[in-house]
């Protein structure tokens, strides 16, 4: 009785888990690869991703309630953020870019777990470099990307990406080139139109990079974790609303007011998250 119990425990603790990884994995500046980690899961992940017929018998009976609650978790706060961009757009990316930027110091933190070099930092230099001259080069030569096929397959890319590629939060890309919004519309919707085209991307991602990134972070960690920081501070560099800041005093103490809030909310996710590392590690 007592056994059978534990193991409902155990059930609901990892669908729980799983739903807190949905959540990461749609939020913006929280990654679903960093607190698979966090809870102990991402290498069970990524050995299940990276070889799966073999894994499948030891690792799927664990991952089937993550993968339950990674979906509810997904699903039920995509229709909220889909509302909140749609009425509060500056407001909602204040709260975002406030997010992603209270984040940074836990990110790069990780980045350097295996120590920091020469390598480290260009890596993170050409990254930024990088991202800042496609986001730039798009704004200036005024190309307006509309959603469609294509672009829906790149954001299910980006999205399996987040949780194979710890710390890389998928709309980091997404939201300077204008495909968060009705990319997470479309899946609060289950809109087939965008989930059909989101799975076949995330799918292939993980089948043609699930090894690359495991065997690229395993050898290479410092390298490639200081590329995704690069990333992540450009991306949000971009996707801050001066114009809406100038506009006028209401809206540079609204839009302050949210960039705070999303500093202090992601600094108090963090300080959570050392808490529940080290209890777990004792």
């Amino acid at each position: 009785m007592e056994q059978t119990k534990s193991k409902q425990s155990n059930f609901l603790l990892r669908i729980i888990q799983g739903a807190l990884i949905g959540l990461g994995a749609v939020l913006p500046g929280i990654s679903g690869g960093v607190l698979c980690v966090i809870f102990g899961i991402y290498k069970t992940i990524m050995e299940f991703l990276a070889d799966p017929f073999r894994k499948m018998r030891t690792h799927l009976p664990l991952l089937i309630p993550i993968g339950i609650g990674g979906v509810i978790g997904f699903l039920g706060v995509a229709n909220v953020l889909s509302f909140l961009l749609e009425k509060y757009p500056d407001p909602s990316v204040c709260l975002f870019v406030g997010l992603i930027g209270g984040m940074l110091p836990s990110l790069f933190r990780e980045a350097g777990e295996q120590g920091r070099n020469k390598a480290s930092y260009v890596s993170m230099y050409v990254a930024m470099a990088a991202v800042f001259a496609l986001l730039v080069g798009l704004h200036l030569f005024a190309v307006e990307i509309s959603p469609n096929f294509l672009w829906y397959v790149f954001c299910g890319f980006c999205l399996a990406l987040s949780v194979i590629a710890p710390g890389m939060s998928f709309s980091t890309l997404l939201m300077p080139l204008g495909l968060y919004e009705p990319f997470v519309a479309g899946i609060g919707y289950l809109d087939l139109v965008v989930l059909i085209p989101g799975g076949i991307g995330g799918l292939a991602t993980v089948i043609l990079f699930a090894k690359a990134v495991d065997m690229l972070f395993k050898r290479h960690y410092s390298v490639a974790f200081h590329a995704i920081v690069g990333v992540v501070i450009a991306a949000t560099i971009m996707i801050i609303p001066f114009a809406s800041f100038a506009a006028s005093v209401a809206g540079f103490i609204v839009n302050t007011i949210c960039v705070a809030a999303g500093v202090a909310a992601a600094l108090w996710l963090d300080k959570f998250n050392q808490k529940y590392t080290g209890e777990s590690a004792a």
